[in-house]
């Protein structure tokens, strides 16, 4: 097995990747990924979906490095108030009142868009989609765990974990309790503490009833947020298991008390091997966010001509513990780059190639220096990098170079393919006349033909092989 190296956040340092033992508390033999997944009330942004992608390369990673995966993906849709200080409204039952329907309809919906665009994104499925709502009696016995442990407290609205109970709360954060950030207590609040989070809430006796609530040991209400990703990442992936993935916002807040609660419930130390944290995506500087209304979304891309695949490539152009700024000169810069790929391995990837043993071994400098990139900690930069080497490398043939930009775009998620444009009969005609112009040194015609090519939405580059049609930008 290949040396995989890994950053964890818990420990704040490189890590070597090794699976727990197969004797262990795992459910499998499988290396057990969790990833936070969307509160589902509302279409996701792009800030929101670079850590799928980040997650999404950590897998195929791993798979590369011959291991077997589980990877299991939560859906919040219930429980996640407007505040982590476990006040404010459910943002599920807030936008189903705003919308004027279910909370269902409203889950449904934008849960349906956040899995479409994963596919655009080429992100590989998960093998267990785990929506909150229908385990919310793992989530009951979780919390029932705890209590017996005497590690709650029933207060005026709800049950609550008292972090003064657990010795080691804020590892993660590096933070202590009393100090936990983003966590604010209202003039009236019942917590005994500042950081102390809901298990269990209360459905209000006072104004609308609730659309998503559950009869419980101590009372009609809905579960916190935090509680669903402990129990549901310990149903699918056992009492312990290897990563647990998400964006570097979860850190202080909810992935501490992730720990806390699973691992009191549990009686297990650590619960996850390696925790693994994507930074944010910003824009202008600031962090892409719904509450600030800067939340553009792929539609958005689209309509300035900027493909899925160009953004995924976009994001790995910076380490996934890098923050990144957004901007439609990168954006651009990104589809050319991943254009000029494509037409490489069009151009090429038919074309009949011998296997030598200087080729193959050529081959296999490119892969170990694209592959000692990707297992330094998913370093995506230096491995796309390594791609341009290849595509560079006069020494091969360029039938071996595009099919080993296949072979290993392929573990990015890049997806290229050996075709070239299939163009309509109009294009080809104007693309036909062009030639015939330029042969006959007509070169305003020809110029001329060029602009009805880009209105239609393509460009041409000559090549001593021949005009390539390109996607216009």
């Amino acid at each position: 097995m290949v040396t995989l190296k890994l950053y964890d956040s818990l420990s704040r340092s490189v890590q070597v990747f090794s699976p727990l033992p197969a004797s262990g508390s795992s459910t499998s033999s499988a290396v057990g990924i969790y990833s936070c997944g969307p509160t589902v009330y509302a279409r996701q942004h792009l800030g929101n979906m670079r850590p799928y992608v980040f997650a999404d390369l950590l897998r195929r990673t791993l798979l590369s490095a011959g291991h077997t995966v589980k990877h299991v993906v939560n859906i919040t849709d219930v429980g996640h108030l407007t505040s982590d200080a476990d006040e404010g409204g459910d943002k599920v039952e807030l936008a189903a009142a705003r919308a004027h329907t279910s909370a269902l309809v409203i889950t449904e919906h934008f849960t349906a868009l956040f899995q479409a665009d994963l596919r655009r994104l080429r992100v590989l499925p998960p093998d267990v989609w785990a929506k909150a709502s229908a385990h919310v009696p793992d989530q009951i016995a979780m919390i029932a765990a705890l209590e017996a442990r005497g590690l709650t407290y029933r207060s005026a609205d709800g049950l609550y974990f008292d972090v003064s109970r657990a010795p080691h709360y804020g590892e993660l954060s590096g933070l202590r309790a009393s100090a936990q950030h983003s966590r604010v207590v209202g003039v009236h609040s019942h917590k005994r503490n500042a950081a102390d989070f809901a298990l269990w809430k209360f459905s209000p006796s006072e104004g609308p009833k609730r659309q998503l609530e559950w009869d419980s040991p101590w009372g009609v209400g809905f579960p916190g947020w935090h509680i669903e990703c402990s129990a549901m990442a310990s149903k699918y992936l056992g009492d312990q298991f290897e990563i647990h993935t998400g964006g570097i916002d979860h850190v202080a807040v909810h992935h501490t008390n992730e720990i806390a609660q699973a691992e009191h419930a549990l009686g297990v130390r650590p619960w996850v091997k390696y925790w693994m944290h994507g930074a944010w995506l910003t824009m202008e500087g600031a962090k892409i966010a719904k509450s600030a209304g800067l939340a553009p979304n792929l539609d958005d891309l689209a309509a300035i001509d900027v493909s899925p695949l160009a953004f995924r490539y976009y994001l790995m152009t910076a380490h996934y513990r890098s923050t990144l700024d957004l901007s439609l000169e990168a954006l651009r810069a990104a589809e050319t780059g991943l254009d000029r790929l494509s037409q490489f391995v069009a151009r090429h990837g038919a074309e009949d190639a011998p296997v030598t043993a200087a080729t193959s071994a050529a081959s296999e400098v490119w892969r170990k220096q694209f592959y000692d990139a990707l297992y330094d900690d998913l370093d995506a930069p230096r491995a796309i990098a390594s791609l341009w080497c290849v595509v560079a490398d006069g020494s091969l043939p360029p039938g071996t170079r595009a099919r080993l930009v296949v072979e290993l775009g392929e573990v990015l998620g890049l997806g290229f393919q050996a075709q070239a444009i299939t163009a309509s009969p109009e294009i080809s005609s104007l693309l036909e006349r062009r030639e015939q112009a330029r042969a006959a040194r007509d070169f305003s015609q020809a110029d001329a033909l060029r602009i009805e090519l880009w209105k239609l939405g393509f460009s041409i580059e000559d090549s001593p092989h021949g005009p390539l049609l390109r996607r216009a930008h």
